[in-house]
């Protein structure tokens, strides 16, 4: 019986019980929540459709993340300012001027196009320029000394704008037609939303066929798999690692116009959170995976919008929004502990991991 007693897995105890009691309290606080009921139908399709609208730009920023794991498994901590970098450019160069001269309400499509491509340039750019001079010297180093850059680009990329553009909150004009709401699903939906979710659909959908059936996605899996078998049958290692930290800096420079249409405002620390959720969503739906990357965006923006209703209020937990990040990343913990590798990931083999 002593014996047994050494022998017992003390580890796999406590996290037995970490998940007994956490599976508890979500039951817990579901089940008076929805005793209570103290929400409308109506009420409730808003805060899912915000959810998955939130969702729908987190999943935008996994992307980078999960692309360039998947091809040098490094996490590349930077991603949030490629996200911030050219929204906050395109706001102050060319959608405040534009909003002044009123070209803005005058021709709205082509402005958030212009405004679009300007974001995408910039943030490319941006992580174009990174991966060349602090990455690319770095990529047969030990893991964490490119990790440790990562770090040091975000904060130079942050301070770099904050010098440019200074340090106040930059207000994002948005054009008359897309404000306000239209009904839909028996409730009114604001446009912002409905155009974030609809952007973002397609450009999952165009970047899934990109990666699958094109020959430059082609390389870029093949890289992914074996850089040295890539290189030998003469896929350009370098060429296709620029165009995956492109190909995610494109998606972040897109994710940054939606966010600032949605909150209306942008400024230089404005990559930090989003970055970090995004990061979430990528580890969550399984990083390297790329659908993963997008369901896990999606479920981290509904845990924040009904996890704190949901969860916590119905067991009276004051102001219960202001922990909807502790709702996330609680959840994050949740389904790491009963499967590792995220909800769409592989057990990576020994010599990869």
């Amino acid at each position: 019986m002593r014996q047994r007693f050494q022998d017992l897995d003390w580890i796999g105890l406590a996290l037995w019980v970490f998940r007994a009691v956490i599976i508890v309290l979500i039951i817990w606080g579901t089940v008076a929540t929805l005793i209570e009921n103290p929400y409308s139908a109506r009420q409730w399709t808003d805060i899912i459709i915000f959810g998955i609208a939130q969702g729908s730009m987190y999943a935008l920023i996994a992307i980078g993340y999960t692309l360039v794991y998947g091809v040098l498994f490094m996490i590349n901590f930077a991603h949030g300012e490629f996200f911030m970098s050219g929204i906050v450019t395109a706001t102050v160069l060319v959608t405040t001027p534009m909003a002044a001269t009123g070209f803005l309400n005058r021709q709205p499509i082509l402005s958030l196009l212009i405004i679009g491509l300007v974001a995408v340039i910039v943030s490319v750019g941006v992580s174009l320029l990174t991966e060349r001079i602090a990455y690319r010297p770095l990529r047969k180093a030990p893991r964490l000394v490119p990790l440790i850059t990562a770090i040091g680009a975000s904060f130079f990329w942050q301070y770099a704008f904050r010098g440019l553009f200074g340090s106040q909150v930059i207000p994002f004009p948005v054009p008359d037609q897309i404000r306000g709401t239209v009904s839909l699903l028996g409730t009114e939906v604001l446009k912002t939303h409905i155009l974030v979710i609809i952007t973002t659909i397609i450009m999952l959908v165009g970047l899934q066929l990109f990666i699958m059936r094109s020959r430059t996605g082609k390389s870029i899996r093949a890289v992914a798999e074996d850089k040295d078998s890539a290189a030998l049958m003469g896929i350009d290692v370098d060429r296709a690692v620029s165009i995956t930290f492109a190909t995610g800096a494109a998606m972040a420079g897109i994710a940054g116009l939606l966010y600032a249409m949605v909150f209306t405002q942008v400024h230089f620390f404005m990559g930090f959170f989003p970055g970090l959720k995004a990061f979430t969503a990528a580890v969550l739906g399984g990083i390297g995976s790329i659908p993963g990357a997008a369901i896990g965006g999606l479920l981290i923006g509904l845990f924040e919008s009904i996890g704190p209703i949901l969860f916590l209020e119905g067991v009276g937990v004051p102001a219960p929004h202001q922990l909807k990040d502790v709702i996330a990343f609680t959840m994050l913990v949740l389904v790491l502990i009963f499967r590792p590798q995220g909800i769409l990931g592989e057990r990576l083999a020994e010599k990869k991991a």
